[in-house]
């Protein structure tokens, strides 16, 4: 009988370890935000551009880390290391979700979202959902879309049937900036649909939100120089870099050297 009584009470024991446990466990989720506010670093997501992934912030989520920032380089469905979940279906509207689920998923605030190339379409479309998560929005040689475009239609009728249609293959559009490397990581061909789907622009509280856009050249010369410009129309503060498309790639101190500048003015 003794013996029963000692189980049982070792039983309770357990039991209410386990409870204490689990309540434990949601509070640290519950503060997940507060420890960020705590921080003395940031909180970044960086949402990478067409054919890339998340492993091209590598070296600036080191450098980063390391300054005490927490860093997101989620990659988008399809591509990088998703390559294989990817499929004709997939648009930019999946990639949206993509970033979105991250914010909501790991209870994240006060954000600085850095979206570079194909990636400002897609936190453009973050802004619309989750614009009270977002601290600032830095375009990094990006796209730049009103209500209603696409990547195809920013390009206009005659680029896209000259230089991306011929190219089009099974619903997909290879690498078009260069050559890729035969074994990981490297591009990949992109879903076409996540360039021709259009995006509904009317959030009005996506403009209280302080915007920057850091253009790339090259002797004076920026691939994306009508970003820049539409930048410029909106009022978002301008930034120049010296450089090629790639600086989270290629020059990634430089990188984060100019975000911090950003972020302190």
């Amino acid at each position: 009988m003794i013996k029963l009584i000692e189980e049982e009470l070792m039983i309770r024991n357990l039991l209410f370890l386990l409870i204490l446990t689990i309540l434990s466990c949601k509070e640290q989720v519950q503060d997940n935000s507060i420890f960020q506010l705590q921080n003395n670093g940031q909180v970044f997501i960086f949402v990478h551009g067409a054919w890339g992934g998340g492993w091209e912030y590598f070296k600036v989520d080191s450098i980063l880390t390391k300054k005490g920032s927490i860093v997101y380089r989620p990659t988008l469905t399809g591509l990088g290391e998703r390559v294989h979940l990817g499929n004709k279906a997939t648009n930019l509207t999946t990639h949206i979700n993509d970033i979105v689920n991250v914010i909501l998923f790991e209870n994240l605030e006060n954000i600085v979202l850095v979206g570079h190339s194909y990636g400002g379409m897609v936190i453009s479309g973050v802004a619309e959902q989750v614009p009270e998560k977002i601290k600032q929005l830095v375009y990094l040689d990006a796209f730049v879309p009103k209500d209603g475009e696409s990547i195809k239609s920013i390009n206009g009728d005659k680029a896209w049937n000259a230089g991306i249609a011929p190219k089009i293959k099974d619903g997909y559009i290879p690498y078009l900036l260069g050559e890729t490397d035969t074994i990981p990581p490297t591009d990949v061909p992109q879903p076409v649909e996540t360039f021709t789907e259009s995006l509904e622009i009317s959030n009005l509280l996506v403009n209280k939100i302080p915007t920057s856009y850091i253009l790339m050249q090259k002797d004076g010369k920026g691939l994306f120089q009508e970003g820049a410009n539409r930048a410029k129309e909106k009022g978002w503060k301008i930034y120049k870099m010296e450089g090629d498309h790639y600086p989270m790639r290629n020059q990634p101190k430089q990188l984060v050297e100019k975000l911090e500048f950003i972020l302190k003015n």
